[in-house]
């Protein structure tokens, strides 16, 4: 989930303008987070806003979408964000000037939530995020009453972490690695919340099953496999008394840049335990058969997220069903043993 980062969007024209300065300077806006909108009588049109579409796990999000809008009869236009915080605002606007009934997005940067959520009211359009967490009164998820987070569909956080750092423990104990000259690299980008959720819930888990107590390197990136890599070379060379190495991250991204940054050090894969969070890039390193430090990946099936979205958005407006705080779609732990069983896609 690689993002960038554009606090208190400026670059939008009129009363939008003098909504975000407001709610970065204030923190507060007035709009509920699950307002009253009426039911759609007739067709039902929607419009998906994603953070980094061409991302193997956005990609399927958007056809587990499309074919759950097409089973449904609903129209649905998915558009593409990038890493662009401005574009979500214009997005949203054009959501909105097109009749959109309902909008579901993914925004690159949560610092936008506030304006999202004060269009989408004051247009009496449904809102419902995936994915990321976004706040009605202030730039950060993290610092928000739960009242005033828009409802989520996407993955727990902390059942995530949980079971990566649970995996990561068992490997731990199968190599029977001595915790003194172990370490454990935890990479992030330190300004997500699901981001933060997913780690803590790791570190908390691997501490409490690995049966010793090993020292976590925790390392800022911008979930890139790119910056990882680099983060994560420049770690090990600080670091040259550590013989063994416990990877863990927000997304496989992070991990595998970790894995590739060992391996170009010349740490052997025996060396190295790396436990991803998506599997999209961690099946790459198992279909070619030649040796990895990625262990395991927890597997995110993106279809599963856009389905469900899609769903509860249509249950709102077709049938008036209150929307979730939170709905889950499902996770599996796989490894070179099961991976291609499960149907996992290599990005």
């Amino acid at each position: 989930m690689p993002i960038s980062r554009t606090r208190c969007v400026t670059a939008v024209m009129g009363a939008v303008v003098a909504l975000g300065l407001a709610a970065c300077s204030s923190g507060q806006t007035s709009v509920s987070a699950t307002p009253t909108v009426a039911p759609v009588h007739g067709r039902i049109t929607l419009t998906y806003l994603q953070k980094q579409g061409d991302q193997q796990y956005f990609i399927d999000e958007a056809a587990g979408a499309k074919a759950k809008a097409a089973a449904l009869g609903i129209g649905l236009k998915v558009v593409n964000l990038g890493s662009d915080a401005n574009k979500t605002v214009s997005e949203v606007q054009s959501a909105i000037a097109q009749k959109s009934n309902g909008l579901i997005v993914v925004v690159p940067d949560p610092s936008v939530g506030p304006q999202v959520v004060q269009m989408a009211g004051d247009a009496k359009i449904a809102l419902l995020t995936s994915d990321d967490q976004i706040c009605t009164t202030g730039p950060d998820p993290a610092k928000c009453p739960k009242a005033d987070l828009v409802p989520r569909i996407g993955f727990s956080g902390a059942q995530m972490g949980d079971q990566v750092g649970k995996r990561a423990a068992a490997e731990f104990k199968k190599a029977g690695w001595s915790a003194g000259d172990t370490r454990v690299i935890s990479a992030w980008e330190q300004d997500v919340t699901v981001c933060g959720d997913r780690v803590k819930a790791a570190q908390k888990a691997f501490d409490a099953a690995a049966g010793a107590k090993v020292r976590t390197i925790n390392v800022a990136t911008d979930n890139t496999p790119t910056n990882a890599q680099d983060k994560v070379a420049a770690t090990i060379t600080a670091h040259t008394d550590v013989k063994h190495w416990l990877i863990w991250g927000c997304n496989d991204e992070n991990v595998q840049g970790g894995v590739t940054a060992m391996q170009n050090a010349g740490v052997s894969a025996d060396n190295v335990i790396g436990v991803g969070l998506g599997a999209y890039l961690a099946c790459k390193d198992w279909g070619s058969g030649k040796p990895s430090g990625m262990k395991a990946a927890l597997l995110l099936d993106g279809r599963d997220v856009g389905a469900v979205a899609v769903q509860t958005m249509y249950d709102k407006l077709k049938n008036g069903k209150a929307f979730p705080q939170e709905a889950f779609a499902p996770t599996t732990m796989v490894d070179p043993a099961n991976w291609r069983s499960t149907g996992a896609k290599c990005s």
